[in-house]
């Protein structure tokens, strides 16, 4: 049996995946991350992006949405505290698509009241969102 450790993903609504893994890549706050079982402890940021999973004893791996949040590494369990998480199967593509769209047009509109970090934020999410959704496509 292959090395592993243990992964939790959670959000503030529910807990996305808990399970053994092989190997858990993510998008940290300063470039891609990859964490395998015997790691040095870390706690980073997360940006939006996709946390891939590699489950023991499965060939495919999982795949979740994280709109940014934190992650910390021990030697033995890896957790994700996501702002939001979505399931690769449960993304929607025409919402997120939707989403980029109205963040474009708060950023674009000079004469609104709008909060622009938020509508950065929420710019940076859709596109990340629709990235994870064609790097999953690809995937399949």
């Amino acid at each position: 049996m292959a090395h592993t450790m243990r992964v939790e993903v959670v959000s503030a609504e529910e807990e996305i995946f808990s399970g053994q893994a092989e190997f858990v890549a993510l998008p940290g706050e300063a470039g891609e991350l990859g964490i395998l079982p015997g790691h040095t402890p870390l706690i980073s940021r997360i940006r939006p992006g996709a946390v891939r999973i590699k489950v023991s004893g499965k060939a495919d791996e999982e795949f979740v949405f994280v709109a940014g949040g934190i992650l910390e590494v021990q030697p033995e369990v890896v957790t994700v505290l996501a702002d939001t998480a979505i399931r690769g199967g449960d993304l929607d593509e025409a919402k997120a698509a939707e989403a980029k769209r109205l963040a474009e047009e708060s950023l674009a509109n000079k004469e609104s009241t709008i909060d622009y970090a938020q509508a950065q934020a929420e710019l940076a999410s859709a596109v990340a969102q629709l990235a994870a959704i064609q790097r999953l496509r690809q995937k399949r």
